[in-house]
């Protein structure tokens, strides 16, 4: 085990850079598109009456309570669709994991860095600071919270099963959370894999090699 500032690093014998799977990325882009999206937003705040009553009996003589609406609803969708692109990588980024898992079973040399439990195992989070390190883009994307969203979520909930107040509150402290819980369960507070010993590709964007 090596120590630089606070950080623990496993040390693997030789010199020469592993080879990763490619991480591959999924479609993060809504199939009915963002439209469909605002439009079942819509209904949501219709029907939880997020604009009151008195508000609502009065809105046919004031556009602008339209107007009030339809944003309320935009926010709604992009809350939800920025959702659903963290859940995307945080499920790419756990198959990615899994195939690793493949890569290091069959290399002698890295076997033994991986510890077996039932998984998800928690050491294996020692992956996405690797990522992190590695400094894969992910533009509007936080790694961890993405894999805590995928921790929570098996799959991702269509928009229709929120209910407004959940997704307004559905922010990065309860993915950050999920993702601390369960990053913190291994026993040795998993060391990190040193970066410059390891390549891989990221599939799906413009990235070719990191």
């Amino acid at each position: 085990m090596k120590i630089i500032g606070d950080r623990k690093y496993v040390e693997i014998p030789g010199g020469s850079i592993h080879e990763l799977p490619p991480l591959l990325l999924k479609d993060t882009q809504q199939a009915s598109g963002l439209g469909q999206v605002v439009e079942l937003a819509e209904r949501i705040i219709e029907s939880d009456a997020l604009i009151p009553d008195s508000v609502q009996a009065a809105r046919n003589n004031d556009k602008s309570l339209e107007s009030r609406r339809f944003n309320l609803a935009v926010n709604l969708a992009e809350q939800y669709v920025q959702f659903l692109a963290h859940w995307n990588w945080g499920e790419s980024i756990l198959e990615w994991i899994r195939q690793c898992e493949v890569t290091f079973e069959a290399k002698p040399i890295l076997r033994p860095l991986l510890r077996p439990d039932v998984w998800p195992h928690a050491d294996r989070s020692s992956f996405v600071t690797l990522l992190s390190d590695k400094r894969v883009p992910s533009p509007g994307v936080d790694l961890e919270n993405a894999v805590g969203y995928r921790l929570t979520f098996r799959q991702p909930p269509p928009i229709d099963f929120f209910s407004d107040k959940f997704l307004f509150y559905l922010n990065s402290s309860l993915a950050g959370k999920a993702y601390e819980t369960w990053s913190s369960a291994s026993e040795d507070h998993c060391a990190s894999l040193p970066p410059e010993r390891f390549h891989f590709f990221v599939m799906g964007t413009d990235i070719k090699g990191v």
